[in-house]
């Protein structure tokens, strides 16, 4: 069992930035694949980015790509999402989450976080 927990978000200007962290418990998080999605009102859950278990690769959405950067430190069983250049379509519920990652990146999810709020104002 894997516990994620959230924390980071807030309120930002549109191009500041806000780093965004994930706390893990539980048995070997250090062997799962990992990854964010956010979730903005009104729409699905949509993918953001994601990072191999051994960290070799990261993937992003298009929407994200040369702005976001993904990382984890197994030390510390951390996962972080930084943000920069923000947008207000950034704006959303962010979730970190535990599972496989494949070899173009998307993620079968094992484990959810509760989610953090992004709000990003223009």
């Amino acid at each position: 069992q894997v516990t994620l927990v959230e924390s980071g978000g807030g309120l930002a200007q549109a191009g500041g930035s806000l780093k965004l962290a994930c706390a893990a418990s539980g048995y070997l998080f250090s062997s799962y694949g990992k990854g964010w999605f956010r979730q903005a009102p009104g729409k699905k859950r949509e993918f953001v980015a994601s990072i191999t278990w051994n960290a070799d690769k990261t993937y992003y959405a298009d929407a994200v790509k040369s702005r976001f950067t993904i990382s984890n430190d197994d030390a510390e069983n951390t996962l972080y999402l930084e943000m920069n250049s923000l947008k207000p379509e950034d704006t959303a519920v962010y979730y970190c989450a535990a599972g496989i990652v494949d070899g173009v990146g998307l993620m079968d999810v094992d484990y959810w976080g509760q989610g953090t709020r992004v709000a990003v104002s223009s």
